[in-house]
């Protein structure tokens, strides 16, 4: 694989500086680049004539890429050889050299600067990079842009043939009507859809989809959560072997939600007070709850782990951790903070798309699903048992010792108490006195 000389990077960036291209997309055209001209020099392609990037792209789909990568790619290829074209051909391994040598170049604007420019494929590349910046200035989790992105590309492939620009209200009430006829979704899906569409709508397509009259409503079935007797909770984990036992644990005995305690870092925990603060939880909203005075052990034990995780890395010379928003911006070395790094480290580094960096991430959350469904099984349990059981597990217990729900909504960092009263349906009882069933009658 090629490696960009520093020259070209410095110089790609000018371009994109010059037209520009979205900063979370910089990382993505500098690899299409990289790859583009890997593919040129390897078949002994024209790095620098236009004719060389439909074969590219062929090769992309061959490889599994996406449309909407292809598309990013073509994007990002185009203003690599957009300039003043000399009549002389080149040869692919001095394709560098003439990125930097033209740098300097007057660019055109890229076809993806206004909507009205666009291909109806290039029109959707761009309305989903708008959606992530949408999401991404509003500080949303990344499972709402993962679930906001899958339903925008369900509904594109829905919508084929329609361009973005023609979306109107007909399309939500087509596309929110066949979920629920041709595919039977749980209501809960259907208006997590419609949310979804309605941000897209709202703040990408910068308009309004009014009122949706018509639309065949999914059923709201009652749900009531799983929950395991304690008995049970001990049978899990005397399965799950670190660090996995003590995640398992945090979201029992803190009532967490899995990514929340995955998300935790060093800073989170007040071992003095007794307390650990989840910072933007569910609705970007910060909350406190007790430690378990049994886990400080095990606490402490995975703090000093986290501590010479941090020592090995920096004799490595890595980057830091990844952090929040504009933190890395905002507070040079800050990734490099003991209180900054994730408490549940993943095992390796990542490498950062674009650079040569090397950044610590957290542990994966399919890996603790994974480990999880294995220990259930291995138990005996014959319940659906995920990570999130746990944080139902411990409401619910929580209900049964005599804790009132507004302390419950409150651990829980729910909005509403109407959705902390599904735990009423777990307990045997609440009240003092209770209809029996005549079978059980004297």
């Amino acid at each position: 694989m090629i490696s960009l000389a520093k020259e070209t990077v410095v110089a790609y960036r000018r371009r994109m500086d010059a037209e520009g291209v979205p900063e979370q997309e910089r990382g993505s055209f500098l690899k299409w680049v990289r790859f583009y001209l890997d593919f040129c020099h390897t078949y002994k392609r024209p790095a620098r004539e236009p004719q060389s990037i439909g074969p590219f792209l062929v090769k992309l789909e061959s490889k599994g890429k996406s449309g909407l990568e292809r598309e990013q790619a073509k994007c990002a290829i185009e203003l690599l050889l957009r300039r003043g074209r000399p009549n002389r051909s080149v040869d692919p391994a001095a394709a560098q050299d003439l990125v930097v040598e033209l740098s300097a170049e007057k660019l055109v604007a890229l076809t993806f600067s206004r909507v009205a420019q666009l291909s109806p494929e290039a029109a959707w590349v761009k309305a989903h990079r708008d959606l992530e910046g949408a999401i991404r200035m509003r500080n949303y989790s990344s499972k709402t842009l993962e679930v906001y992105q899958m339903w925008i590309r369900r509904f594109q492939s829905f919508s084929v043939g329609r361009a973005v620009g023609d979306l109107n209200s007909e399309d939500v009430k087509r596309f929110l009507t066949d979920l629920a006829v041709s595919h039977s979704v749980a209501g809960s899906t259907q208006n997590q859809a419609f949310n979804a569409l309605l941000f897209f709508y709202r703040h990408v397509l910068q308009r309004e989809f009014g009122q949706l009259d018509g639309v065949v409503r999914a059923k709201r079935r009652p749900y009531v959560p799983v929950v395991l007797s304690r008995r049970e909770v001990d049978a899990v984990l005397a399965q799950v072997a670190q660090p996995y036992r003590l995640v398992v644990l945090l979201l029992y005995g803190c009532g967490l939600r899995l990514t929340e305690c995955l998300e935790l870092r060093v800073q989170c925990f007040n071992l003095d007070s007794g307390l650990l603060t989840i910072h933007d939880g569910k609705g970007q909203k910060d909350r406190t709850v007790p430690l378990p005075e049994i886990l400080m052990p095990d606490i402490r034990g995975q703090l000093a782990v986290v501590l010479q995780t941090l020592q090995n890395d920096t004799a490595e010379g890595f980057s830091g951790t990844f952090l929040p928003r504009q933190f890395e911006k905002k507070f040079k070395g800050a990734g490099r903070a003991y209180v900054w790094q994730w408490f549940f480290p993943a095992s390796t580094l990542t490498k950062v798309d674009g650079s040569e960096e090397r950044r610590r991430y957290h542990l994966h959350d399919t890996h603790v699903q994974m480990a999880v469904k294995r220990a259930a099984e291995a138990a005996g349990i014959t319940k659906r048992v995920t990570p999130h059981t746990f944080r139902h597990t411990y409401a619910s217990h929580l209900l049964m010792s005599g804790c009132d729900l507004p302390t419950i909504q409150r651990l829980l960092g729910h909005g509403d108490i109407k959705t902390t009263m599904i735990y009423v349906q777990t307990v045997p009882t609440i009240a003092a006195k209770v209809a029996k069933s005549p079978l059980d009658m004297a």
